[in-house]
């Protein structure tokens, strides 16, 4: 079998694949827990999926799925019995991407896509894979033509090839890489985190002890964002050139914000609950019991959840004898107020943010804003290179729709498969484009600073503050051990997937350079 390098090519970490490994169905699957964007998947409770957009506005959301495009992938189990077995997930940006296609989808020679829903069957060897996916195209404006809706399910034999398949499963990963710069990454990390350093800098004062607290994690945070904004989602800069949504990029992202930003949310455990991915469990050391337990970014993600929260803790009550005393302090009140009425002015009365009364509340608030600025960012950003570097495996723009069976196009498609896949996604320029601006950010600098590290040693004199700095140090150092141990365990066959590339992104510590691992402090690439 021909070896060829497609994911990274690093002076310490030279890494050879089969190059058809980024097409197989495992490796589609086990990207959406272990790969670039690993915070959208979630757990099928109703089979078709319905939709929660306004039929009056977007048109009927009948799903095309049926139980006959399934139900002889799921291992002699009824599509009842796949759900109640908690067999079942999808990854569906239906919702997300109806409300603008007809914007993306008009603009002359601009992209042609999708709004996708991918579903997936859990197998016995505990194994992901895609069974359905489902492509749909809002009505026409001012019309009341249906919508259009094409349901593929992969070649019954693995060893045939089903370019149809293939082209689905390339709109989904356009769906998805988009998703993820401009949701998962952009304002999930980026945008929202800036509130909280605006007001930390305006309202707790140098004295307060949340201040030198918070500050590591706030580091050139600032100072990229205004670089994005100068280059990256500029209007004409790269987000709207070489990815899906064009000019309606910001616009995206901002209608996803009012839609479905909660605060509370952005909590791992709150997370993986909401998405059904998990089950509350109190014998459980993370108080959850995860569905796949071979799920690696949660898997990893939990172990610093929980470090970061005994931390926070315990930094907490060093400086707080009781929940009074939270109440007491004008200084975090303001700051709290700031940061929800003022930096998140539009979201102010939102379910999703948490009452400041109580050290617990306050634990939840701060353990949030680390885990945001530090593994979540870490998560969707440093695998970039190794991810989105190779254009087919994340490609940021579709040009061309799937042809219907008989058309000239399809008549393309048979006669040279791989040409009309790769005319069907992303343009030369805007790979290239992509490939080494995700170089660039999946950089770490030798300047970085990761978890349980301090750049200022004498950050503090509290004895009992260093001590707890020193445990919370210990406990990174051990999560990275785990992580390591995971990677080597044949069993969990999520880790490293047909492409064999190990799930490090949550592994807290890095050298310098493109490395696929470590969890700075800040959010500063």
């Amino acid at each position: 079998m021909r070896q060829v390098k497609i994911f990274w090519n690093f002076p310490s970490h030279r890494l050879f694949v089969d190059e058809n490994a980024w097409m197989r169905d495992e490796e589609f699957a086990r990207q959406m827990l272990a790969g670039l964007n690993p915070m959208v998947i979630e757990r099928l409770e109703v089979f078709p999926p319905k939709s929660k957009l306004n039929p009056g506005i977007y048109g009927t959301h009948t799903s095309a799925l049926t139980a006959s495009h399934i139900k002889g992938q799921l291992e002699g189990l009824t599509v009842e019995q796949a759900l109640e077995n908690k067999k079942l997930f999808t990854v569906d940006y239906y919702d997300i991407y109806i409300p603008s296609l007809n914007k993306i989808n008009s603009e002359h020679k601009g992209p042609k896509s999708y709004a996708s829903r991918t579903i997936f069957f859990y197998t016995k060897e505990n194994i992901l894979k895609p069974v359905a996916i489902e492509l749909c195209l809002p009505p026409p404006p001012n019309t009341i033509e249906p919508g259009y809706k094409r349901v593929f399910v992969p070649p019954l034999s693995g060893n045939t090839k089903d370019w149809l398949w293939e082209l689905a499963k390339a709109h989904v990963r356009t769906n998805h890489v988009n998703y993820h710069q401009l949701i998962s990454h952009w304002l999930e990390t980026h945008a929202t985190v800036e509130p909280f350093i605006i007001a930390t800098h305006r309202q707790l004062s140098a004295i307060h002890p949340l201040n030198p607290f918070l500050l590591p994690h706030f580091k050139n945070t600032m100072s990229i964002n205004s670089q994005a904004r100068k280059a990256l989602i500029s209007a004409n800069g790269i987000i709207e050139k070489c990815f899906l949504p064009r000019n309606h990029s910001i616009e995206t992202s901002a209608a996803i914000y009012k839609e479905y930003w909660h605060f509370d949310e952005l909590s791992l455990p709150k997370d993986l609950l909401k998405r059904k991915m998990a089950l509350p469990d109190a014998t459980s050391k993370y108080q959850l019991k995860l569905i796949i337990e071979d799920y690696p970014y949660a898997h990893d993600g939990l172990e610093i959840w929980n470090t970061l929260r005994e931390w926070v803790h315990d930094y907490i009550h060093i400086y707080y004898k009781d929940d009074a005393t939270i109440k007491l302090d004008s200084e975090l009140q303001t700051w709290w107020n700031e940061i929800r009425t003022v930096g998140h002015g539009d979201k102010k009365h939102d379910i999703g943010w948490i009452k400041l009364e109580t050290r617990e509340n306050l634990e939840d608030i701060l353990t949030t804003i680390i885990w945001i600025s530090s593994a979540h960012h870490a998560a969707v950003n440093f695998g970039q290179y190794a991810y989105a570097g190779y254009m087919p495996n994340s490609p940021t723009c579709a040009q061309r729709f799937i042809p219907d069976y008989d058309s000239v196009e399809h008549f393309q498609i048979v006669e040279n498969p791989e040409k009309y896949f790769l005319s069907t996604l992303s343009t030369k320029v805007q790979a290239t484009t992509v490939m080494t601006t995700v170089e660039i950010l999946s950089t770490h600098s030798t300047e970085e600073e990761y978890l349980g590290e301090r750049a200022i040693k004498c950050w503090t004199d509290n004895q009992e503050v260093i001590a707890a700095f020193d445990k919370f140090s210990s406990k990174v150092k051990d999560i990275e051990k785990l992580i390591t141990n995971r990677n080597e365990n044949p069993e969990l066959k999520h880790r490293r997937g047909p492409a064999n590339v190990p799930y490090t992104l949550l592994h807290p510590s890095s050298p310098p350079g493109v490395t696929g691992k470590g969890v700075p402090n800040s959010i500063s690439i």
